[in-house]
């Protein structure tokens, strides 16, 4: 069976026009009652950068997690950030955007890799503290299109680092979309063989052409998690560069369909998701 993260949060960020508060609500109330295995219902980050984001809080208060399977994510990229997230009992994971680019991490959260893993201790410690998984999120996993240095030594020399300190939950993101079929499939494979006991999933941006190989690359590599969003809205708006679009939801449900993989979705209720948001 696949574990699907719906992510709302990456989805709408990016949207100009503010989504209503209460359109939120009922648009994660209809996930919720998907059966995805987790949601990402927002983010504990500066509104002055993703507005989108702001009513987060509320967003959470006001969500009905009773009888759902699903679990809460939120992403955070701060020690205030995390702080905040702690305060509900209904977040059960919180992701952080790791990157193997220090010139996207100075874009995307303002820090460098000796800082960010001052931010990942302290974060990981209050997730320990209050019961909360920690996702590490690995973006530019599968190459680096800003000029740093990349290859599989950087690459287990990081994951080395945080499995030691205790993380097993490593996604890996492509936020550009340029990555191949064949790098993601050998670099997770690559992955899986020195890491058994960590939990690698796939974070997709991509266009259409290629975005279903690549997802068939990286579960022939052995990847059970994957993230989706519903129409494939978003994109990370701090690259510098044009949003490119999530892995849609119903593409790879369909993948997974055809390829007799269960899913423990909800046909009905997805269907009415879909039809809810209007953008």
């Amino acid at each position: 069976m696949v574990k699907i993260t719906e992510t709302p949060r990456d989805g709408l960020q990016g949207i100009t026009n503010i989504i209503n508060t209460q359109e939120k609500i009922d648009y994660i109330n209809l996930l919720l009652r998907c059966g995805f295995h987790t949601i990402e219902a927002g983010s504990f980050v500066s509104p002055a950068l993703i507005p989108q984001m702001a009513d987060t809080a509320e967003v959470l208060r006001k969500i009905n997690t009773n009888n759902s399977v699903s679990r809460i994510a939120v992403l955070v990229a701060s020690l205030k950030g995390a702080e905040m997230a702690m305060n509900f009992e209904k977040i059960n994971s919180i992701i952080f955007p790791f990157s193997l680019s220090e010139t996207f991490l100075r874009k995307n959260i303002n820090s460098n890799f000796a800082d960010v893993e001052k931010r990942i201790d302290q974060i990981h410690n209050l997730c320990l503290k209050h019961n909360k998984e920690l996702r590490l999120y690995f973006s530019m996993g599968f190459g680096n299109p800003y000029g740093d240095m990349w290859n599989t030594d950087i690459i287990l020399k990081y994951i080395d680092l945080y499995y030691n300190k205790g993380i097993r939950i490593m996604p890996f993101s492509d936020i550009l979309g340029t990555a191949t079929p064949e790098v993601i499939g050998s670099t997770f494979k690559t992955l899986s063989d020195e890491f058994p006991y960590v939990e690698f999933g796939l974070h997709l941006h991509s266009t259409p052409e290629q975005r279903i190989e690549k997802v068939n690359s990286a579960w022939q590599a052995g990847i059970r998690s994957f993230d989706t969003v519903i129409n494939g809205l978003g994109g990370c708006p701090q690259t510098g560069k044009d949003l490119v679009s999530n892995l849609p939801t119903e593409e790879f449900l369909d993948y997974c369909h055809s390829n007799d993989i269960t899913t423990g979705i909800n046909s009905d209720y997805f269907n009415k998701a879909r039809k809810h948001l209007k953008l």
